[in-house]
């Protein structure tokens, strides 16, 4: 198995590519219903947290093709996964990437989604040159919303109808911050 061991840090959290031994912790959040929601997911049973584990470990072996980062959050304090968080090369030729993170609903209200999508949005900036960064939420979801205000994102807008979830289509927000607007943050 190859790896890059990606790992980036700030005070509270580090990110580290995921690994098989993750699921169990992953399976933690992504079992409930609160945590996926708004999602076309979930929730989910043993058997999909661990055939989600497989394939990003599997999409992180094929280095060359590769176009989806995905991250354990890992609390410094307890050395415990707490969420993930996510970077997808949307569109190499003009530079636009995409983040998403999620959180174990225990940390939720401590700042550690904001941590993540500065962490996340600063690597896509300066390991994959992105020229946008966007990310998009359910409107009902106000803390993701706050989230992507907080860490300098504008809301360009709405897109409509764009995701089947559970309760039927979904509307999405769209939001974004350009690389020379992060610089100055």
């Amino acid at each position: 198995m190859v790896h890059n061991n990606i790992s980036i840090s700030n005070g509270r959290v580090f990110l580290r590519e995921i690994i098989e031994s993750d699921w169990n912790d992953i399976h933690e959040y992504a079992s409930q219903e609160m945590v996926c929601q708004y999602q076309p997911w979930g929730p989910n049973t043993i058997e999909d947290t661990k055939n989600f584990v497989n394939q990003i470990m599997e999409e992180a072996n094929n280095e060359k093709l590769r176009t989806r980062y995905v991250f354990a959050i890992i609390e410094k304090a307890n050395k415990r996964l707490i969420g993930a968080g996510e970077f997808n090369i949307r569109d190499s030729f003009n530079r636009n990437g995409e983040i998403a993170y999620i959180v174990n609903p225990k940390y939720w209200g401590k700042g550690i989604a904001t941590e993540v999508a500065n962490l996340i949005i600063d690597y896509g900036f300066k390991e994959h040159k992105m020229h946008r960064i966007f990310a998009t939420c359910d409107p009902r979801n106000i803390g993701s919303s706050k989230v992507l205000q907080k860490v300098g994102m504008i809301q360009e807008g709405k897109i409509r109808e764009d995701l089947l979830i559970k309760d039927g289509w979904r509307d999405s927000l769209l939001y974004s911050i350009l690389k020379h607007e992060w610089q100055i943050l």
